[in-house]
């Protein structure tokens, strides 16, 4: 059942924070609005000027979760476990792939995705329960697959931290990817781990320009923050790598300069990937590029079917995360001649699920 309520939009100019510019519908709605100034919402009477609309607020909502570890059979996704501590992410990034789950949720992809966020209070002991079980076979789990499990609101919530504190109880391995500075408040469950070859961080780092940073990613840390986040992981042990992803024709063209910013911040692992729109994300990254980049809209969308085969997008497993055609071929070809000239990927890091040892229900003590 979609939302009930008119359409929420902000102005080009009052969008400062947000990643989306409107509560865009999403695919279950069987109605739609479109947005329509008549001249009269947004005006002061008293001066005889528009008004800018504010940007929506960000609102928590808690959840009981049912679950905590995800499964995931996809051939071209390296986990097999995932847990994800929230639905919808703050940071509000333009080119999200995980916007469209909101729409299971009755809510949109849009503003809602990033403004309404939803908790899963009690996911550590769910979690708990779950590596309680006897049939559990343990692999390695990833946080943060879907929404970052360091966007702002964790820094008052701590269900991250909570999960971390299961994992390293039970000696169970794990890897996460963020682009929030948070994750050092963490290390001092982290590294520990990390010596016991338990765990291993990485660190998004899309493009090194802070201008566009702001624009692509609002409420996600700067980029010279991440390489300090980077560069703290490092200095502390922890296996850490870098994503440069998502690779976006005529956006951000700095993949090179990425890549040996993160090497010699102590980042000694690099993957990449294409941008993809799956579902009602291609309308709002099109969105997003007629707001900030209309100079180049045409020519981004153009290299974006070049990879898709002519289409918005294409979810056969076999392209997409990397695309086709002699566009991907070239990001592909750049990826691997930085990564190579650099020393990315010479060790792969294997986490040991060998040490994972069964939960224990809260109160249970150990016989011997």
């Amino acid at each position: 059942m979609g939302l009930q309520g008119e359409e929420q939009r902000v102005d080009v100019s009052a969008i400062k924070g947000r990643g989306a510019a409107t509560r865009s519908p999403h695919r279950f709605e069987h109605r739609a609005r479109d947005p329509f100034d008549d001249g009269w919402s947004a005006f002061n009477e008293a001066t005889h000027t528009k008004v800018a609309l504010a940007a929506p607020a960000t609102t928590v909502s808690w959840e009981d979760a049912k679950s905590a570890i995800s499964h995931n059979d996809s051939p071209d996704i390296y986990f097999a476990y995932g847990l994800n501590p929230y639905r919808g992410c703050e940071h509000g990034c333009s080119y999200c792939y995980a916007r469209p789950t909101h729409s299971y949720l009755g809510l949109s992809p849009g503003l809602d995705f990033e403004t309404r966020i939803i908790a899963k209070r009690n996911i550590a002991q769910v979690l708990r329960a779950e590596l309680g079980r006897a049939s559990y076979v343990p692999q390695q789990i990833a946080l943060g697959t879907v929404t970052d499990c360091y966007q702002p609101i964790e820094r008052e919530l701590q269900l991250t931290r909570a999960v971390l504190q299961v994992l390293s109880e039970t000696h169970h391995p794990f890897g996460l990817v963020t682009k929030g500075s948070g994750v050092e408040r963490d290390l001092d469950l982290i590294v520990p781990m990390a010596e016991r070859k338990l765990a291993a961080v990485y660190v998004t780092l899309t493009t090194l320009d802070a201008a566009l940073a702001r624009k692509l990613e609002p409420r996600a840390a700067a980029p010279h923050r991440r390489l300090r986040t980077i560069r703290a992981l490092a200095a502390q042990g922890v296996p850490v790598g870098v994503s440069v992803g998502p690779q976006i024709p005529f956006v951000n063209d700095d993949m090179e300069q990425v890549l040996e910013a993160a090497w010699e911040a102590g980042a000694r692992s690099a993957f990449y990937t294409v941008l993809r729109l799956p579902w009602e994300l291609n309308g709002i990254f099109q969105q997003w590029l007629q707001l900030h980049y209309p100079q180049r809209a045409e020519r981004t969308m153009a290299r974006i079917r070049e990879m898709r085969g002519g289409k918005d997008y294409d979810a056969n497993f076999a392209t997409r995360m990397k695309g086709s055609g002699v566009w991907a071929e070239l990001i592909a070809q750049r990826f691997c001649k930085a990564s190579a000239r650099l020393g990315f990927n010479r060790e792969r890091v294997e986490l040991d699920v060998g040490q994972f040892r069964h939960a224990l229900a809260r109160g249970q003590s150990v016989l011997f």
